[in-house]
């Protein structure tokens, strides 16, 4: 999402922000792990984008530019603080296809949504943000660089650290439940 050379307007700015913003909540609502929270923290992250859209580079990535302002906004708010586990409430809907599955494997499903839940939500935040980015956010590892501000190397062995890091998690809970 590039931004061409033009004047900076506020109303190039709702184009380019208004459509992010179920992904920007999203990924506020990951971080934060409360619903009250998240929004709080995609409003000031608006109103901070809007104050600084001025300064914004024409030419370069917008999404990646606003993903950043939201993640510094969250850090500077934990400034030493360490966030409280909150679970997500259940308003992540599943959409149940078209033959109806028994409600064995529904409870299987829900179960197993709710383990990858736990243990993501068990991780750190720098590897808890860099999947969410990757995985839920598809974004490339050139944009996740720009968001987080890094070098691809990082983001890379970042990644890798954070897959193993949920992958052992998973274990560690799947071993608690069945040992």
């Amino acid at each position: 999402m590039e931004v061409a050379e033009e004047r900076l307007t506020a109303a190039t700015f709702e184009q380019l922000a208004m459509p992010l913003f179920d992904q920007l909540y999203n990924f506020a609502r990951w971080l934060t792990q409360d619903t009250a929270e998240a929004e709080d923290l995609v409003q000031e992250t608006y109103a901070k984008a809007l104050r600084g859209f001025p300064t914004f580079q024409p030419g370069t990535n917008f999404r990646a530019w606003i993903y950043r302002i939201l993640r510094n906004t969250f850090l500077t708010s934990r400034s030493g603080m360490k966030a409280a586990v909150v679970p997500l409430d259940e308003e992540t809907s599943t959409e149940l296809p078209a033959a109806t599955p028994s409600p064995e494997a529904i409870l299987i499903e829900r179960s197993q949504q709710q383990l990858l839940q736990n243990a993501m939500e068990d991780l750190p935040v720098h590897f808890r943000e860099i999947l969410l980015l990757c995985e839920v956010e598809e974004m490339s590892y050139q944009e996740i660089a720009e968001t987080l501000s890094v070098p691809i190397g990082t983001v890379m062995s970042r990644l890798s650290r954070a897959r193993t890091a949920l992958r052992d998690q998973l274990r560690q809970k799947l071993g608690s439940k069945h040992g």
